[in-house]
């Protein structure tokens, strides 16, 4: 291996992240769907040629942490390495082949330099819909995968540079948006023309040779890094139990359960004792699991490590089998993200045990995921998908963040504005839900409500929801954030309250829909929080005076007096 100077070595791993930029900026000036223009649920990354994960764009951790497992499965399992052509391009959404779920299609396409293979490039996108049993692809009732959407196996979509057009088109027919799927598509082959440019162009300049020595020592750099944080940490064990409410089909709480030893400069983390795989579609397979466990360790340990395969190398995660964590085929998973988000959170829980000066009280944790399939007056359909999000946990420096996309998902704002001209919707609120952050020391920010009424003859809803039993949980005496609710207020004036996780929930012109979103936990006994701080809550309509009597105790009653 031809061994690389230090600053050139550094300028070749930017110029790597920089093609991988270069490809997510593809895709969202090409795209055609809201959630991938707006939404921004699409990410992009750069593989050496073995399949590793080198690196990405600044977009969505839980997709980029389990592409390099997808590539690896299929290299292993589908088409071989030396299969692989100039010019071809991989697909596949098969969450049973290293895949996250059938909405989010991955494509790969090799980078030959001189007949050589130097490396892979990959695109994830998040498409509006891929069939199934819910428009939006998010069927509550789903007990098997294949009511979900069409499943696509690792396949060739292009074959040395040409279209393999009636794959294409078999897809584009199994689809309710397929003319947004075809942009969508058309928009990530295109960001990997862009990607295989860039590299090409890094490979002709340095050498395929150093190129790959380069790639290396990327790997090498980011896992010792990530083994001196780990180090950095006291050695010890620690763990935490997480409940989700439901899978959407029962009553019965899930259970996730971690335990984590640390010692010296390795980490492991073993999730016995959590729930066997549900009938209702939150499940999660080990990519999805690992995804959210090396987010929730990068997020702890320290943002300046780069993040690739070699921050992988000092984690083993013992997952078992036909666990919630863990599915065995076909178990459901459209609505992953469910139990993903809490993944995270029940590392952090077990990690605020060791080390509590870097852990905040809980977040929200859960893409509030939904969607209406909408009959337009002009007797066109359409489908209107959107997430939001809600409140982060307090922390030892401060109250948490309010409505601010979690790092996992790091999902934008689809704007109001951009919705309403688009489909037959019209916004009636939109904006911070006073008392939703948990109190403490350092209260949490506060979740959010969105309320729109349909302004077409009909529609159908589905929700991808949570956190409607359990809050977020605070830490050192905090109180946990508020819970989430979903209403529907029909045009007659009647009121239902929906469950969390919903389907085919029948919608006709004037009804109104309302998400409240959770807040975040609070760090810290509630009586310790600062009265001047207090007060600028009170002032600022985050917290209301009865809120503030009730959580924060006589010593604040002046102050909450005096803003009154």
């Amino acid at each position: 291996m031809t061994s690389i100077d230090p600053v050139r070595l550094e300028v070749i791993r930017n110029a790597l992240i920089a093609a991988a930029e270069e490809m997510s900026i593809t895709i969202w000036r090409t795209s055609r769907s809201t959630v991938v223009r707006e939404i921004l649920d699409f990410s992009t990354a750069v593989f050496d040629s073995e399949g590793r994960n080198i690196a990405q764009s600044a977009r969505i951790p839980v997709h980029l942490n389990s592409m390099s497992d997808c590539l690896k499965r299929i290299l292993e399992a589908h088409i071989p390495l030396e299969e692989w052509a100039e010019g071809d391009v991989v697909v596949t959404n098969d969450p049973y082949s290293g895949g996250q779920h059938l909405p989010d299609i991955q494509t790969f396409r090799p980078v030959f330099v001189d007949g050589r293979r130097v490396a892979i490039v990959g695109t994830l996108c998040h498409h509006v819909d891929v069939g199934g049993g819910a428009p939006g692809s998010y069927y509550a009732a789903a007990t098997e995968i294949f009511q979900e959407g069409i499943r696509i196996p690792p396949l060739r979509l292009v074959e040395r540079g040409t279209l393999n057009t009636s794959v294409f088109e078999m897809l584009l027919h199994n689809v309710r948006q397929s003319d947004e799927t075809r942009g969508d598509l058309n928009a990530q082959i295109a960001a990997l023309g862009i990607g295989t440019r860039a590299v090409s162009r890094i490979a002709r300049k340095y050498g395929s040779d150093a190129l790959g020595s380069a790639m290396s020592s990327i790997l090498d750099g980011s896992e010792r890094m990530m083994r001196a944080a780990i180090a950095a940490l006291p050695d010890g064990t620690a763990s935490f139990v997480e409940l989700v409410d439901d899978d959407g089909q029962s009553e019965e709480p899930i259970r996730l359960s971690v335990t984590i030893v640390k010692e010296g400069d390795r980490i492991s983390l073993d999730f016995a004792g959590s729930s066997p795989q549900v009938r209702g579609p939150v499940n999660n397979t080990p990519a999805m699991t690992c995804s959210a466990v090396y987010y929730a360790l990068l997020a702890a340990l320290g943002s300046d490590i780069p993040a690739n395969s070699g921050c992988y190398r000092p984690v083993s995660v013992s997952l078992p089998e036909g666990s919630v964590v863990n599915a065995r085929f076909p178990a459901p998973v459209a609505g992953r993200m469910v139990v993903n988000h809490r993944i995270a959170t029940a590392v952090f829980g077990a990690l605020a045990q060791i080390a509590p000066e870097r852990i905040p009280a809980a977040y929200y944790a859960i893409s509030y995921v939904y969607a209406v399939s909408i009959l337009r007056p002009d007797s066109k359909r359409q489908v209107y998908f959107d997430i939001e999000v809600g409140g982060w946990g307090g922390h030892a420096k401060g109250d948490g963040a309010s409505a601010l996309s979690c790092g996992l998902h790091n999902n934008t704002n689809a704007p109001i504005e951009m919705v309403e001209a688009k489909y037959p919707v019209v916004f009636t609120r939109y904006g911070l839900l006073p008392d939703s952050g948990g109190a403490g020391e350092h209260r949490g920010g506060l979740g959010l409500v969105r309320e729109f009424r349909l302004e077409a003859p009909e529609g159908l809803l589905s929700t991808n929801f949570e956190r409607f039993r359990v809050p977020p949980y605070g830490l050192y005496g905090g109180k946990p954030g508020s819970l989430s609710s979903t209403t529907l207020r029909r045009a007659d004036g009647t009121q239902v309250d929906l469950a969390s996780k919903v389907s085919g929930v029948a919608l006709s012109s004037g009804d109104t829909v309302t998400i409240r979103t959770s807040g975040g936990g609070g760090f810290g006994e509630a009586a310790r929080r600062d009265p001047a701080r207090l007060a600028d809550d009170i002032a600022e309509g985050l917290v209301t005076t009865e809120a503030a009597r009730e959580h924060y105790g006589a010593a604040v009653i002046p102050a909450v007096d005096a803003a009154a």
